[in-house]
């Protein structure tokens, strides 16, 4: 009972969904309309997720204080073999939240000698897994689902990782990073002040960044929830579709945005009856194969080697989701 208030009144908000509601009846608007319900579902999840972001940020930002890019790269530097990748993997679940803002630390990793198996692991596990997306996850699909999800996106990253590293792809880097070097340098012991400082200029400024996205992902989510029918949703990404999967991996890949702008367009989606691995797989593949990231990442390896990024992470996306569709009914 504990957790369930923790889940529904806390990361879910419940209360305030309620409060929303109140009050647009209270002026006059029908919530059960698909106008009415849109603005509802609309200022709920901003607020929500809004409320959440700021935090997590905050939070997260704060534990990065103690990893800057030359204590990470020592850190993976004292490990060898898969757990070197493990270890890699599980790093980049305190880092940054869109691929974009990973590529430069994989960048400054491989330049500064570290194994490329290893940095795949880093790249491929920051977007796709990271704090927030396990609370923010919770909020919506419970904690069974939120914990599988972290730990199957770390297996894709360790995997991914571990066979580009036994498949010697050091020659498709780009000359120009392999030469760089690393900046072996300490960095400056940070007081309490300073770190809480760095979080909060890190909040605001991940906050700037996003927001557009979560605004964009809310109205879309607003869409669907109150104006689609739910047989378009079912006969697309429910369980009579067995292509479900693959068709919501492909049509996340082009798009762009982050683990807050994907869970509003997610919750709708389950609301309508698509299944819930389609849904996942749609969101592993916006955060870690957006095309912008893709264009970045071009710039440092050449095309055989990004070519086997996309399709590792593709595959390992849609497995995941055919698996997470087989054991809905058993984690919901």
């Amino acid at each position: 009972m504990i957790w369930d208030f923790v889940q529904n009144q806390i990361l879910g908000m419940k209360w305030l969904n309620e409060l929303i509601g109140t009050g647009l009846s209270n002026l006059g608007l029908d919530v059960g309309s698909p106008m009415g319900g849109s603005v509802q579902f609309f200022l709920y999840d901003t607020v929500k997720i809004t409320i959440l972001l700021c935090f997590l940020i905050f939070f997260i930002s704060y534990i990065q204080s103690y990893f800057p890019p030359e204590r990470s790269r020592k850190i993976l530097g004292g490990f060898h073999g898969i757990w070197a990748n493990c270890i890699s993997a599980l790093l980049g679940t305190v880092t940054p939240f869109c691929s974009c803002s990973s590529i430069p630390l994989f960048i400054g990793f491989t330049s500064a000698g570290l194994p490329l198996g290893v940095t795949f692991s880093f790249l491929i596990s920051s977007p796709m897994v990271d704090l927030g997306s396990l609370v923010l996850l919770m909020s919506i699909f419970g904690s069974k689902v939120a914990i599988l999800y972290v730990v199957v996106g770390l297996i894709i990253a360790v995997v991914g990782g571990t066979v580009i590293e036994k498949l010697h792809m050091e020659k498709y880097v780009e000359s120009f990073i392999l030469t760089a070097g690393g900046v072996d340098i300490e960095s400056p012991d940070l007081t309490k002040k300073d770190r809480l400082a760095y979080a909060k200029e890190q909040m605001l400024s991940t906050f700037k960044k996003v927001v557009p996205y979560i605004l964009a992902g809310v109205g879309i989510g607003a869409l669907i929830h109150n104006w689609i029918p739910e047989h378009w949703i079912e006969a697309a990404l429910g369980s009579n579709n067995p292509f479900g999967v693959i068709l919501a991996t492909l049509v996340g890949i082009p798009m762009y945005a982050d683990i807050f702008g994907t869970i509003p367009i997610a919750e709708a989606l389950l609301f309508k009856g698509a299944q819930l691995g389609t849904i996942l797989s749609f969101m592993m593949a916006v955060t870690t194969l957006s095309l912008p990231s893709m264009i970045m990442l071009k710039k440092a390896v050449k095309p055989r080697l990004l070519g086997l990024f996309i399709g590792i992470c593709a595959v390992g996306i849609i497995l995941v989701g055919y698996f997470f569709n087989a054991v809905q009914a058993f984690i919901l």
